[in-house]
């Protein structure tokens, strides 16, 4: 099976280095670009194939000494025997190695992503939760030297948000919060509780790759535009004029509203780039339905109704229950150290794909 892996592999590095020293290649820039691309991201594993075939050389000569007919020294025979475990040792962590390195990558990984949280069960506990998550995501966002926007939020009255969507624009940042999709879980004693008891509430946290215009096409006879005043909490008018946008996707449904910004044009943006990403989560949620068997590898499902995670207060821990993690650090991990979680969950999703083969 490694030997298979591994021909593809230096082929594929063959067919690679002859078509880009090929005129007619380097004169086509869009395609040379994209066949040096492919050469740059095969070079790691070819590298490892190199060692792996050094490794393959040194016990066959090993092997072939120990074989001879010669009379070999017994402190040489030894010698041999040692060179021979430690290439078959150096060939089984290599081919590991390699069978790692040639997982599929996510094609969504470098993408930039957009991070809606929404209040679930809890009431006002539920919105406060919601403005700790975003406060969590966006110190991690800091940490990783991202970039953050809020594209739109809609504030409880109690301080936290009943709604609020955030893009993280960097190279990576969606490999770095993919996930975190699903229902986020706070045990604790609520402000407003006078008995002492601890309430259960939750936060639902939806993540989104950000995607460009010619990965989703929307037809625009399609899109119903509402215009609308933009108001604050309670009613209150925070604009004089109609900038408010709310975007309908007639073919499925989709709403997305804006008015954080301060011009009709620029909700608009806004809106249209959430009801981008949202209809392209629908287009791979789709895919990935046809292709479940090919995806259990996948660690949780995504599905918004799975939760995923809890944040018990009066114990100082955070449990992730897709890979059984608890971690009794609930202060640093609000602050935005959740790389254990996302370094853990990567784990497992290599783990599965190398058990089924991928």
């Amino acid at each position: 099976m490694i030997e298979k892996l591994i021909t593809e592999i230096e082929d594929k590095y063959n067919q690679l280095n002859a078509e880009l020293s090929d005129p007619t290649v380097v004169a086509d820039r869009q395609r040379f670009a994209g066949l040096a691309k492919a050469h740059s991201d095969l070079q790691p594993a070819y590298a490892l194939v190199c060692k792996y075939r050094e490794a393959e050389q040194s016990l066959a000569d090993a092997e072939e000494i120990l074989a001879g007919d010669g009379d070999i020294e017994q402190e040489m025979r030894e010698f041999v025997k040692d060179e021979i475990s430690t290439s078959r040792e150096n060939m089984e962590r290599l081919a590991e190695e390699i069978r790692t390195i040639m997982l599929e990558a996510d094609p969504n990984d470098d993408k930039d992503v957009i991070i809606e949280i929404r209040a679930g069960a809890g009431g006002d506990e539920a919105s406060l939760f919601a403005g700790e998550l975003l406060r969590m995501y966006a110190k991690h966002a800091e940490n990783k030297r991202f970039k953050t926007e809020i594209l739109s939020s809609s504030p409880s009255e109690m301080g936290g948000f009943k709604e609020i969507i955030m893009e993280v624009a960097g190279k990576g940042a969606f490999s770095v919060f993919k996930y975190e999709s699903g229902v986020h879980r706070v045990q604790r004693i609520p402000v407003t509780e006078s008995g002492g008891r601890i309430h259960t509430s939750t936060a639902t946290v939806a993540v989104l790759p950000s995607v460009e215009d010619v990965e989703v096409e929307i037809d625009l006879n399609d899109v119903r535009v509402d215009i609308f005043r933009s108001s604050g909490p309670g009613g209150q008018s925070v604009n004089t004029t109609d900038s408010a946008v709310r975007l309908t996707h007639e073919p499925t449904g989709l709403v997305v509203s804006m008015q954080d910004e301060k011009s009709q044009l620029q909700n608009k943006i806004a809106a249209m780039k959430v009801l981008r990403a949202r209809l392209y989560e629908m287009k791979l949620a789709e895919q990935q339905k046809e292709q479940a068997d090919q995806r259990k590898s996948q660690v949780g499902t995504g599905d918004r109704s799975q939760k995923i995670r809890t944040y018990n207060f009066p114990q100082g821990r955070v449990t992730d229950h897709r890979v059984g993690l608890t971690l009794h650090k609930l202060e640093a991990v609000l602050q935005g150290d959740i790389d254990d979680f996302t370094e853990a969950l990567a784990a497992q999703v290599r783990a599965e794909q190398l058990k089924a083969g991928v």
